[in-house]
């Protein structure tokens, strides 16, 4: 093992850590030594994640029990607001991927807006990469620290940004509708996620207002290099994975669909349907992939776009592990070839 990258988990008892795992057991080039969950300390990960009883694993520890030492890469799965202080405290050799919301905002003072409190490692957020691997990935490559995209953000950037590069797309009014399964809400007991809540039903949340609206604006901002401000509205789907983003955009449609199919030629893991055909969350589950659709609406001069991911794969962990890969010089598909499960 002495040649392989040593790997620690900081919140490996949540859905997204556990995901790390499934996916960093099998990369060829890393060793998993340190794996963190403080309500849990003491226990096997196999106790927390039965599907993972196959595994040789660390016992789950707190943080300040983790050797610093003996790690080289921190894959960070803390809840918000949790993670600026925990992150500035590491060693300088170690690299971060942060799954968290806690650099990806640019602006310390937008953090602040959306998230309630002051930024508390605004140092570090300086040298924080916005961790969407199509987009920065050469700054990815010479990053320290990488905040990964929020889920919702994921699926509705991957398709927007390039038509508005492109200028395929007039900038306003652009709406998006995005549905997410509730895995997307964490592991934590919440009575909102109680299967009786949510089963049988669907709902929107977060209107008008979904903290993940600031990131969407900044950077389609950036890539229309005006300010941008989408409708952006968040539901609740009644299943386990998956994210839907329905994006609603004034542009000729076959103009759009050409647009992405150039932008996204040679990517590994973003894909552009055929044209007129659209993607469902069972094609994309428990994969990095990303599927694009772009039909003409009835009114000409507008398109629909709808994109496809894996909420836990592709608008996290995945995605993480992609970023990583760029990190340390290694192909991007390292670990990640897994094909969706269907049905």
């Amino acid at each position: 093992m002495a040649d392989k990258t040593r790997i620690a988990i900081l919140g490996a008892s949540g859905y997204t850590g556990a995901e790390l795992v499934r996916l960093l057991a099998r990369h060829p080039h890393v060793e998993i030594v340190a794996l963190t969950a403080d309500r849990k300390a003491g226990e096997q990960m196999s106790d927390v994640f039965p599907h993972l009883v196959m595994l040789d694993l660390p016992t789950l520890t707190s943080i300040d029990q983790v050797d610093w030492s003996g790690v080289d890469v921190v894959f960070c799965a803390l809840p918000h607001a949790t993670t600026q202080v925990v992150l500035a405290g590491l060693p300088a050799h170690i690299k971060i991927v942060d799954l968290s919301a806690d650099f990806r905002l640019r602006d310390p003072s937008a953090y602040e807006k959306w998230y309630g409190h002051p930024h508390q490692a605004i140092e570090l957020q300086k040298e924080a990469v916005y961790g969407l691997p199509e987009f920065y990935r050469a700054d990815i490559a010479k990053a320290r620290l990488v905040a990964n995209t929020g889920c919702y953000v994921a699926a509705s950037i991957i398709p927007l940004v390039p038509l508005l590069k492109a200028g395929v797309v007039e900038p306003d009014p652009i709406v998006i509708d995005a549905a997410s399964g509730v895995t997307g809400a964490g592991r934590g007991a919440k009575e909102a996620n109680l299967f009786a809540e949510v089963s049988e039903g669907f709902h929107a949340y977060g209107v008008g207002g979904h903290r993940h609206s600031a990131e969407i604006d900044q950077e389609l901002t950036v890539a229309a290099g005006r300010e941008v401000m989408p409708s952006f509205t968040p539901h609740l789907l009644p299943q386990n994975r998956g994210i839907l983003a329905t994006c609603y955009v004034r542009g000729d449609a076959e103009a759009v669909h050409r647009a992405l199919k150039e932008a996204y030629a040679g990517e590994a893991f973003v894909h552009v349907l055929p044209f007129g055909r659209t993607p469902a969350t069972r094609h994309v589950r428990g994969s990095n992939h990303c599927l694009i659709g772009v039909v003409a609406d009835r009114q000409p001069g507008r398109a629909i776009v709808i994109s496809a991911i894996d909420n836990l794969v592709r608008g996290a962990s995945g995605q993480a592990v992609q970023n990583m890969n760029i990190m340390m010089g290694w192909p991007e598909t390292t670990g990640l070839e897994q094909l969706p499960l269907f049905p």
